[in-house]
């Protein structure tokens, strides 16, 4: 349900058959990065602000500036709100923009991966440490050398090693870049031209360095070949996401302006993975963005939608669904609203 109908939208309809609430109210919250730690659930969303920024399609209206971390006792508990994390003022490097992050642990130390603009208006990736997993964040000097883009995930295997993936086209620049390198003449490929991938590399030991070049991965369709920068219904747009299910990888990600989240399988984190079908159909507002996590021994989907500001695109509210795997590893599509048009 993208944003051009929200004239058609019965709000008060929409919330009261909604699979799920928004985990808090009190402030707008996106992007949700889901981690169990210690055996409690951390959330590290994006915290949305009405900035004042006109729309346009390069998402400068997302004028985020801080970042909340909220924490559960049980999926089913309330989500307490730890306070700011991080402030775009405390990034040495960052001007604004501070979009979707993630978080990762290793050695005692909590790690926060976010996006932001640096004064040239280019995106770049960073990195905090904290000794808690709600903060606060201290942010490195200087943007991870050679990063790029939007949309950091972590994706921890199970050997130890911590893998980033990244990448969003439109405002999320990834169209500007080949082979690691920004033209600012480039721009996304023709509709019978592979679509552009997402972007993954190992880190360093540390955490806080890239461990080799960044890589292109690929997402192919039942044939083998690459999805096509036409196909926008099944081709990457924006939100990586990395979980393992019974040994095999599965790539999530967002459709973007078809407002899917897919899912694609594969034998390596680095891919190639093979497009499987939809995780989540549309939700009300332009963005769809999330994250998968095991609770217990659940797995659930972690998303955000604009109903509770009646349809504001970047005003959302973060909720969580259960997620259901067929006998085959295959995941049933959910319908946010219980099939409300």
């Amino acid at each position: 349900m993208p944003e051009d109908n929200i004239e058609q939208i019965n709000f008060e309809q929409i919330n009261k058959t909604a699979i799920s609430k928004p985990l808090v109210s009190h402030m707008y919250t996106a992007d949700p990065s889901a981690h169990v730690f210690n055996g409690k659930i951390y959330i590290y969303p994006s915290h949305d602000i009405d900035a004042g920024i006109p729309f346009n399609d390069n998402g400068d209206h997302f004028g985020m500036e801080d970042y909340h971390v909220f924490s559960m006792e049980s999926i089913t508990s309330e989500a307490v709100d730890n306070g700011v994390a991080l402030h775009v003022a405390d990034v040495a490097w960052a001007e604004k923009q501070m979009w979707a992050p993630d978080a990762a642990y290793k050695n005692g130390k909590y790690y926060l991966y976010f996006p932001a603009k640096r004064p040239d208006g280019i995106f770049q990736i960073g990195v905090a440490v904290g000794d808690s997993p709600e903060g606060p964040f201290t942010a490195e000097k200087e943007a991870i050398k050679g990063s790029y883009s939007i949309d950091p995930a972590v994706f921890e295997d199970e050997d130890g090693k911590h893998y980033i993936y990244f990448g969003g086209i439109w405002g999320g620049q990834l169209q500007k870049y080949r082979n690691n390198k920004y033209d600012s003449i480039n721009e996304e490929p023709l509709d019978n031209e592979p679509a552009l991938g997402p972007i993954i590399a190992q880190l360093t030991d540390n955490m806080l360095e890239f461990a080799q070049e960044p890589k292109e991965i690929q997402i192919l369709d039942e044939n083998g070949k690459a999805l096509l920068a036409g196909d926008n219904d099944r081709r990457f747009f924006e939100a990586p996401w990395v979980h393992k299910y019974n040994d095999k990888y599965y790539f999530s990600y967002s459709t973007g302006d078809t407002h899917f989240i897919c899912y694609a399988i594969g034998e390596s984190p680095y891919g190639p993975f093979v497009y499987q079908g939809r995780i989540l159909n549309p939700v009300v507002g332009w963005t769809t963005h999330h994250s998968i996590c095991k609770v217990d021994n659940d797995w659930y989907l972690f998303y955000h939608d604009s109903s509770l500001s009646k349809g504001v695109t970047h005003l959302r509210s973060m909720k969580a669904a259960k997620i259901e795997y067929l006998a085959d590893g295959s995941i049933v599509t959910i319908e946010p609203y219980d099939r409300i048009n």
